[in-house]
């Protein structure tokens, strides 16, 4: 298996330094309240988990997170620059952004679809000169994330874990130092969403200097590496920070405003009725 060097991912080495400040952000849209008093400190290396139910506010965050959209108030510094003060386009192009409902309308190898998050287009850019190291960077990816069997596999008979492996490739490709994940899991069976959070746990551990967050709505969903999470209900925080102390019990009861019972066995969580 390749081993991708943390250094080559957004240009950057473990450091004491943030890759994402959300200071105190509020989002109000029609009037309506979706976030309040947000506050997420992201740092190298380390895995969030962002979980609420349905309405909680996960999209509104990952939206201001990836730099496709401004809070109301508060400050938010993504990889260094503050939003409102740099273009927000290029700043996207340094943040991997995996979401699996997003839609491939001609029939791309997995090797291609890798290959399209260097120009961040649903094709490949004709007017892209696609380098010999390129092409070997897109297939290292596809390594790691256990897909090199199905790099000539197109996507409309490709499975939706399939999809789900290639589509972190893809994000990775540009070599970010912050991935986003959204559901990353939805839509999967048992065997494939375990062969999805392999994946996820064997890049946190070649490439230590990569930030993520990852949306869920379920606690069996999250990969045993995940370090932190935040719980969020009604646009405000229930819970941040690290993981042992943010999923408990009663913090998971209070966030879905249901009793459960949380375990955590072999490195990974489950949930059930209290």
């Amino acid at each position: 298996m390749s081993h991708i060097p943390a250094a080559g991912y957004g240009g950057v080495v473990p450091s004491p330094d943030s890759l994402l400040d959300a200071a105190h952000i509020d989002v109000i849209r029609s009037g309506r309240p979706l976030l309040h008093d947000v506050s997420l400190h992201v740092a190298h290396g380390e895995h969030w988990a962002l979980l609420g139910p349905n309405g909680a506010g996960k999209s509104t965050l990952m939206t201001i997170l990836g730099a496709r959209g401004h809070p109301t108030s508060g400050t938010v510094d993504v990889l260094g620059r503050r939003l409102g003060r740099v273009d927000m386009r290029e700043l996207r192009t340094h943040i991997g952004h995996v979401d699996p409902r997003w839609r491939i309308d001609i029939p791309l190898t997995a090797h291609e679809v890798v290959l399209t998050g260097l120009t961040n287009t649903p094709e490949l850019d004709r007017r892209h000169d696609y380098t010999a190291g390129e092409h070997r960077h897109a297939d290292e990816l596809l390594d790691l994330l256990g897909m090199s069997a199905r790099r000539e596999s197109r996507w409309p008979v490709m499975s939706h874990g399939e999809r789900g492996r290639t589509l972190i490739a893809r994000a990775l490709m540009p070599r970010p130092a912050l991935l986003l994940l959204d559901e990353p899991a939805t839509g999967l069976d048992l065997a494939a969403r375990e062969k999805l959070l392999t994946g996820i746990d064997q890049l946190r551990s070649e490439v230590p200097g990569l930030a993520s967050v990852l949306v869920t709505h379920h606690l069996e969903d999250l990969p045993a590496s995940t370090s932190h999470a935040m719980l969020l209900r009604d646009g405000e925080v229930v819970a941040a920070g690290p993981v042992d102390e943010a999923l408990t019990s009663t913090t998971i009861s209070t966030c879905f405003e249901h009793d459960v019972v949380v375990r955590r066995a072999a490195g990974r969580w489950a949930a059930v009725a209290a």
